[in-house]
């Protein structure tokens, strides 16, 4: 399981250090569009799961929690980029993220009750942690529009606050 969790982490990590394979060696406003959006749905499927599967309330109320919040950000940007007349861009960094998530469903899916609700939530740690430093630390740094970066700056403080909550979670589950 670690290796998922560090996977998808890792993913991300990469984005922060050494940016999508592009010309520019930054991602573009189109690709950011498409890795943040991306990453919002990654964690919606993953919310779902675990309304599915727990039976646990602070797991059942993080989840839910996982689901409004980033449908809500998901919207906003799919307005934002449609304003724009920006069409999202699939790159490296999103189609990894997106096969890395579903290995992670997939293996979460074989679990059950509490090995489940731990797995879940120590996924939902590492990864709120590796989407915020790449937020804070690639994404808004390289967007031009001032728009984006400024919807993905109030995702950040989203996103930080999920972290916060999913630590709770863990700390409750051990």
């Amino acid at each position: 399981m670690f290796i998922r969790v560090a996977g998808m982490a890792g993913a991300l990590a990469a984005l922060v250090f050494a940016g999508p394979a592009c010309a520019q060696g930054k991602p573009t406003d189109p690709q950011i569009a498409h890795i943040a959006y991306t990453a919002g749905q990654i964690d919606i499927e993953a919310a779902e799961q675990a309304l599915k599967k727990s039976k646990n309330k602070e797991v059942i109320g993080f989840a839910q929690n996982m689901v409004s919040d980033h449908k809500a950000v998901n919207e906003k940007a799919l307005a934002l980029v449609k304003k724009l007349k920006v069409t999202p861009e699939d790159n490296d960094t999103s189609k990894s993220l997106s096969q890395q998530a579903a290995q992670k469903r997939a293996e979460l899916g074989k679990l059950s009750g509490s090995a489940f609700d731990k797995a879940y939530v120590d996924n939902e740690v590492a990864y709120h942690k590796a989407v915020n430093s790449a937020l804070e630390n690639t994404l808004i740094p390289s967007a031009t529009n001032p728009e984006l970066k400024d919807l993905l700056s109030t995702g950040l403080k989203i996103f930080q606050g999920h972290e916060q909550h999913a630590e709770h979670v863990a700390a409750a589950l051990k």
